[in-house]
This record gives structure tokens, C-alpha cells and sequence, in this order.
């Protein structure tokens, strides 16, 4: 049963530029424009008009675009609940400007060792990820940790919870690695991986959304009966200022916005490509995270179950809960 008819979430790519080379992902390599004002301005109305409650201003590298701090401060004033991910390395002589701004900041780290997360990262930003935790923790900020979990790096999960995430009072987010088009990420994970998995996201100041795991036990998303509601939760705005469907990694269609997100969402056409979610050749077998973590929440199922508890679990700690219900 369909629970949320209307999108709740937008991916906002204010750049695709990226000041790292992270190995499993090739957003780094795209050409790109920045995202403007005035269209963020209209853009944001919009989403409003159409039920969106959360903005991840996302990249890309999102500090990389010098006004992010407005972007965010204009969500926030709207009620948006936002978000963003770093790697860390413009963080700190950007906190100030940001303090305030973002209600789910996350920082990635994927290893307790600095060359092993360096080498991963393809720069090296184990430093300043560290740095940040101190300078954000310092304004009064609440960060996360985003670990991506690969097999080769699944046993440094305890030290970056025993040494840096408990220590500073920190969630660790659990995001198992994904494959998507040309990208590899390496072997997945076994039977019993997934079991280790699952149990270590049960500890105090984890959190992993349990569907991820059940997800992948199943084989992933399969076109014959998709769980993937990538279009009709999710809205994807590239940096040109376009609505991409059915979403970021399969990019069929590009619609150029020109100030009428709303009319084009609903138009006949964005629906009739939006109503194919998970339903195309390549959404076969799909675990992209991002994707699947609103399309959990949306409709009963036994992935809708298996999510409730952690998701609860992460907006209680993050206090985000009262402002998606509305009283805060």
C-alpha cells in the first residue's frame, strides 16, 4: 500500500565537479557547470508546491560552489530539512559560513588509517575529515560519519567506531558500496558478510537501514517487481538545471527546467518516464542506496518494515523528526 503518493526528497547537484578521485565513483570526471540562485530561488518553490520535505544539496563536491551557505540558508527558511556530504577538505575554513545551516552533515570516512582511506579517496583528505570533526564539533554542530562499506575494508569498521565516531559522540551511517553503469566497486559482499553487517548496525550511535541488507540478500531490484520508486520520490536536478529521470545514475531523459519544475514534473511525459521506475533493463538487480532509502519509506512492504526501526532510530538522535512531521 502506498503510504506518501508525492516526492519527499531532491538531489540537488550544485556542481558535478569534485576536488577528489574516489575510486568506485566517476562523477569527479564530468564536465560541469554551478547551479545559480535565481533558479534555486524558483526551484525551491516548487519542490515546496510539490511535498518535497528534505534538499540534498549534493555533487560533486557541494563546497565547492562558494554559495552553498545561501542555498542552505534559503532551504532552511522554507522548512526544507537539508543535508549535505563532504569529504572533508574545504570544510573547515567553510564551517562558519555553514554553522546552522545543514541538519544532516555527514562527513565521509571509509578507514581508520589515513593512507587506506587516502588511497580510496584518490587525494589525501583523512586529515582534514579529522579536522572537521573538531572545528564542527567546536560550533556546536551534530556531524555524522559516512562509511562506504566494501569488503576490503569491512574489519576497519571497528577502529573508526572504537577511535573516532564514539569518542567524539558521533553516528556512524553504514552505506554498503553500490554498482552502477561502467563504475565497479569490487567484489559484494557474502552471506556472511551481510550477517556482520547487520549485526554491528545494531551497536549504540550506529545506523544502517536493515533493507539495504535484505535488499541485497534478495538480488536486488527486479524489473518483473520493482521495489525501486526512484521517480515518483525522488527528484534529481542536475547543474544545468535540468529534471533527470528516472534518476541520477541512469539519466535516461534530461528536461531542461526554465523556471517550471512544477508543471514539468506533472506533465504527461515526465510521469509516463517516471512511471517505468524500476521497471528499465538496467534497474535490474539495482542497490543503489539513494534511491532505495525514500522508495522504502513510501509504501508498505516487508523492505518498509525492515527500515522503520533504524530510520526512526537515526531522526529521534538527530531531532529531525518533529520538523518532518511539522511541529518544530
Amino acid at each position: 500500500m502506498r503510504l506518501v503518493k508525492h516526492p519527499v526528497l531532491c538531489n540537488y547537484y550544485v556542481t558535478y565537479r569534485c576536488n577528489a578521485k574516489c575510486a568506485f565513483c566517476d562523477i569527479w570526471e564530468k564536465p560541469s557547470p554551478y547551479i545559480t540562485l535565481e533558479d534555486v530561488t524558483q526551484n525551491l518553490r516548487d519542490l515546496k508546491r510539490l511535498g518535497v520535505s528534505v534538499i540534498d544539496f549534493t555533487g560533486g563536491e557541494p563546497l565547492l560552489h562558494r554559495q552553498l551557505p545561501d542555498f542552505l540558508g534559503l532551504a532552511r527558511e522554507m522548512g526544507f530539512i537539508t543535508t549535505v556530504t563532504t569529504n572533508g577538505l574545504l570544510y573547515p575554513k567553510n564551517a562558519e559560513k555553514l554553522r546552522g545551516k545543514v541538519d544532516m552533515l555527514h562527513f565521509s570516512l571509509d578507514s581508520a588509517d589515513r593512507d587506506t582511506h587516502d588511497l580510496g579517496r584518490g587525494v589525501a583528505c583523512y586529515d582534514f575529515v579529522l579536522e572537521s570533526i573538531r572545528v564542527a564539533k567546536e560550533l556546536g554542530e551534530r556531524p555524522d560519519i559516512l562509511f562506504t562499506v566494501f569488503r576490503k575494508n569491512l574489519a576497519d569498521l571497528e577502529a573508526v567506531y572504537r577511535d573516532i565516531t564514539q569518542p567524539n559522540g558521533l553516528v556512524l551511517i553504514l552505506n554498503p558500496a553500490f554498482e552502477y553503469g561502467d563504475v565497479e566497486t569490487g567484489e559484494q559482499l557474502t552471506a556472511a558478510e551481510l550477517d556482520y553487517l547487520s549485526a554491528f548496525g545494531k551497536r549504540k550511535g550506529v545506523y544502517l537501514n536493515e533493507a539495504f541488507i535484505q535488499l541485497r540478500r534478495d538480488g536486488g531490484n527486479h524489473v518483473a517487481a520493482p521495489v525501486c520508486r526512484a521517480a515518483s520520490t525522488t527528484l534529481v536536478i542536475s547543474p544545468s538545471n535540468e529534471l533527470v529521470l528516472p534518476c541520477y545514475h541512469l539519466g535516461e531523459q534530461k528536461f531542461p527546467i526554465e523556471g517550471k519544475l512544477y508543471d514539468l514534473y506533472n506533465a504527461p511525459e515526465t510521469q509516463r518516464l517516471a512511471a517505468l521506475e524500476g521497471r528499465l533493463p538496467a534497474c535490474e538487480g539495482c542497490t543503489i542506496n539513494c534511491y532505495m532509502q525514500p522508495s522504502f519509506a513510501v509504501e508498505t512492504s516487508k523492505y518498509f518494515w525492515q527500515a522503520l526501526p533504524s530510520t526512526l532510530k537515526y531522526n529521534w538522535e538527530k531531532g529531525t523528526w518533529k520538523r518532518l512531521i511539522g511541529v518544530a
